[in-house]
């Protein structure tokens, strides 16, 4: 949460940088886990794009800190469809070209431990319903209220919440499964 929203909304929407960057640092975060978590390949051009579109739109907006978290995720989730979209479009991926890759990378250590809590974290999604899925990934890692969640996927929120409460339902038997308590 932003601690001064009330100061920091005007000066963002007069163009200050750091109102800005206090706005992204508070919401590039959950938007890149949303987004990771909705299947998105290229999760930080992703991002970035839904923070071009929040800042070009900043200066129209009105609203409280939450309904700001609200109109961001709902900009997150657009631009979701728009990558499944093109990926629905795209026949063939250029093909890899080590000489060309100026990328570095972690110790090996930390990125096995990575791949395998965000793999084992992608599993367990993945026995969800594709709405069960976007709803606990906003309510948990967006931490939107039932009503944000609502207005982002476009439902009521009694729909939103039985949802919830199938999803937490399927990850609870899909764990218990497997003996891992909550």
């Amino acid at each position: 949460m932003l601690d001064d929203f009330d100061r920091l909304l005007p000066q963002a929407r007069a163009g200050s940088p750091e109102a800005f960057t206090a706005i992204y640092r508070d919401l590039a975060r959950p938007v890149a886990a949303y987004l990771r978590a909705q299947g998105v390949r290229d999760v930080e051009d992703a991002t970035s794009e839904v923070f071009l579109s929040v800042f070009t739109g900043i200066a129209r907006f009105e609203g409280t800190e939450s309904q700001l978290r609200s109109w961001v995720f709902t900009i997150a989730h657009r631009r979701a469809v728009d990558t499944w979209r093109r990926a629905s479009r795209r026949v063939a991926e250029a093909p890899y070209e080590p000489e060309d890759d100026v990328r570095t990378a972690p110790s090996a250590e930390a990125g096995a431990l990575e791949a395998l809590g965000g793999e084992r974290v992608h599993e367990v999604l993945a026995t969800l319903t594709d709405e069960q899925r976007e709803v606990l990934v906003l309510r948990v890692v967006a931490d939107l209220t039932v009503d944000e969640v609502a207005h982002v996927t476009g439902r009521r929120p009694g729909a939103v919440k039985a949802l919830q409460r199938r999803g937490l339902a399927a990850l609870r038997d899909t764990l218990a499964r497997e003996r891992v308590t909550l």
